[in-house]
């Protein structure tokens, strides 16, 4: 069925890579994605879009949720547009990706003290995170390339998502992990995908230079972060959030910090739609780490964003375990044009806030509750007003990690290492079960208990 002519008149044609520090364009990328004059990361511009009307661009997106094309009913490829074109526009690789809900969050409103709180739950994509939406339109251009392999380093939800989309693509699909750092959730996904996984004595930044080596000297199409069309797929997700709030401009986003990748995307997109005339201004965009894994804060404090000085990374929230994120300088450049800040997140502030969301009714694994934690902080210091319309993107799906969930409510997490304050904050949220000879009486005595008991012990 081919595109209406008003679809056509708008759309971009022109995608080329621009390196992020010497500014050089190209037209195509090494197997690393990296300027070849300075080996910085590159990004995808598009010099026509002078073409592109706001209110044309508004009545396509919002018609086609009406079509039941699968091009269409992606939450990525809807917003076409704004995206590389493909030389085959209807054949790319999807799962129906994005679309993911936008959550008020009540109970944690009141517990950190603000008015206005929201969550998207990038988590609800077809493989349980965020990297569906980048995915898509990674793994579309790797096979239209003619590529039969595709591989990524990964904490989990890479490998999970790269995996799941190469098997749906034809593709074969190769994955790096550093072992015993890898929730047993994702990389079930993996294997039960097809992926051909190699657990490495390593951890995920050794994953990573082992990876840039090896498509080097095998014709292997790179999926991590570094490569600039997964962030063109990742930054559908702020056009989509903007749509769900009727294109009001929230005052914060606040995104957990790991390779640095999402940040990048969203923070794009803002700038993007900025230029089209979408929006009238930017959100603030903060990124928020774990004390364990903080290059991004360390470099912003102790050097001014100058430069990032790799950290041996240690966090349970696995998904942001990375010392040496490849996407720094695009993140720092976010930060700086939206006015956003950093800010770091001890492990009992994480494992708190995770059930502090969870106890508003929407799961997220650990890593995404860095969110939460880090705009508790952010309050402190008067960088967020209560009365702000505030943002948290929840990056994956609370079954990505349930043993940390398990071990949470069991009190096992963190027991010896938690201090008295935390722990007196941390047993108020843990709800473990309870054991019982199969009464209706001894059932009924718990019943009454809860009812008595008020609803924060």
């Amino acid at each position: 069925m081919p595109e209406s002519t008003s679809t056509a008149k708008t759309e971009s044609r022109v995608a080329l890579l621009r390196c992020i520090g010497c500014g050089a364009q190209h037209e195509t990328a090494s197997q690393e994605f990296r300027c070849p004059n300075c080996h910085d990361l590159l990004e995808i511009v598009y010099p026509d879009w002078t073409s592109l009307r706001s209110l044309e661009l508004k009545r396509l997106w919002n018609g086609r949720r009406r079509s039941s094309q699968p091009i269409d009913e992606s939450g990525v490829w809807r917003f076409r547009e704004l995206l590389p074109p493909m030389p085959d526009v209807y054949n790319p690789i999807t799962l129906r990706e994005g679309n993911t809900p936008l959550y008020e969050l009540s109970s944690c409103a009141r517990i950190a003290g603000v008015d206005h709180l929201y969550a998207k739950h990038q988590g609800m994509n077809p493989t349980g995170s965020f990297k569906d939406t980048g995915m898509t339109v990674a793994a579309s251009f790797a096979r239209q390339s003619g590529f039969r392999w595709v591989a990524c380093a990964s904490t989990g939800n890479t490998s999970a998502s790269m995996a799941a989309y190469a098997a749906r693509g034809g593709m074969r699909s190769l994955v790096l992990i550093p072992e015993g750092q890898i929730s047993w959730g994702k990389l079930s996904q993996s294997l039960d995908y097809g992926a051909l996984t190699c657990q490495l004595r390593t951890d995920f930044d050794g994953c990573m230079r082992i990876l840039n080596e090896i498509v080097k000297r095998r014709p292997i199409y790179l999926l991590n972060s570094v490569n600039p069309y997964r962030l063109e797929g990742q930054k559908t997700a702020a056009i989509e959030l903007l749509e769900q709030f009727n294109w009001q401009i929230p005052d914060h986003v606040i995104v957990p910090g790991g390779n640095l990748g999402n940040s990048s995307a969203l923070g794009k997109a803002f700038r993007e739609l900025q230029e089209l005339g979408l929006i009238t201004r930017l959100p603030k965009l903060s990124i928020i780490q774990a004390e364990g894994a903080n290059p991004l804060v360390r470099s912003m404090r102790e050097h001014g964003g100058k430069k990032l000085v790799p950290v041996q990374a240690e966090t349970m929230a696995t998904a942001i375990r990375i010392g040496n994120p490849a996407s720094w300088k695009k993140a720092l450049r976010v930060l700086e044009q939206t006015g956003g800040t950093v800010e770091q997140v001890s492990e009992a502030e994480i494992a708190l806030a995770k059930a502090e969301i969870g106890a508003d009714g929407i799961g997220c694994e650990p890593a995404s509750a860095v969110t939460l934690a880090g705009l508790k902080k952010l309050l402190k210091r008067d960088f967020v007003k209560p009365s702000e319309i505030i943002v948290l993107v929840l990056t994956g799906h609370m079954l990505k990690d349930p043993e940390f969930t398990l071990k949470f409510h069991r009190g096992d997490l963190l027991a010896e290492t938690v201090k008295d304050a935390d722990a007196t904050a941390l047993n108020r949220q843990r709800r473990p079960p309870i054991v019982l000879d199969a009464n209706v009486d001894a059932i009924l005595m718990i019943l009454e208990q809860a009812e008595k008991a008020s609803p924060t012990e």
